[in-house]
């Protein structure tokens, strides 16, 4: 495959998460859209770092290593959207602003 491809790719999962975390008001679907924009970023850079230098394994280490991050981060935050929603039942980001005063 080439490399105009996986940009491609990485473009269109980078616009669909754009487009699903600024239409969403439900918090997960907030979160999923940005894990979708970071998922293109890393399809993005891991297709360009293959193309610039594919004999070295630095390029796969961090796509793994970025997409650990992913995980962790994805946990961490159904974790604290959960403690929000048992706690005061916010699953909106309109009513997660109210939580600052």
């Amino acid at each position: 495959m080439s490399l105009e491809l996986f940009l491609l790719l990485a473009a269109a999962l980078f616009s669909i998460g754009l487009f699903g975390a600024l239409t969403q008001q439900s918090v997960v679907m907030l979160m999923m859209g940005l894990e979708l924009m970071l998922g293109g970023v890393i399809v993005g850079a891991a297709a360009v770092w293959h193309y610039i230098a594919p004999d070295a394994a630095d390029g796969q280490v961090l796509v793994v290593l970025a997409v650990t991050v992913m995980a962790v981060e994805m946990a961490v935050g159904f974790a604290v959207v959960t403690a929000l929603f048992r706690a005061r039942e916010v699953d909106m980001t309109d009513m997660a602003a109210e939580l600052k005063e």
